[in-house]
């Protein structure tokens, strides 16, 4: 039996972190791959509002952020405009030096 992908909805660390929590509370015990997950977000997460950072980024209405792109940026948590800009150069996106400070505001706020 194969699996099929019915969607593809990108996720930020945080949300990845609360589902993993609730799988374990579930399961009681996670399988390897989810405890290393696990364990990785521990030691790389440094941001805890991230979700917050979501809602806020979106309420901005910036043109062509996807949904990925601020997911991305609310993991980050970019401080400064050359920060961002090394979090958006992996995308294939064209941001305002406006909009990129919005953003940058946005973060220094939380």
């Amino acid at each position: 039996m194969a699996l099929e992908i019915i969607s593809e909805v990108p996720i930020s660390m945080q949300e990845l972190k609360d589902e993993i929590a609730r799988i374990k509370k579930r399961d009681k015990e996670l399988n390897f791959r989810a405890s290393r997950t696990e364990e990785y977000l521990s030691q790389v997460m440094a941001f805890k509002k991230s979700k917050e950072l979501v809602d806020i980024l979106t309420k901005l209405n910036i043109p062509r952020l996807k949904e990925s792109h601020i997911k991305k940026i609310a993991d980050i948590a970019p401080k400064t405009m050359e920060e961002l800009k090394v979090v958006l150069s992996g995308y294939t996106v064209n941001v305002s030096q406006d909009s990129m400070k919005k953003i940058v505001e946005a973060v220094g706020k939380l």
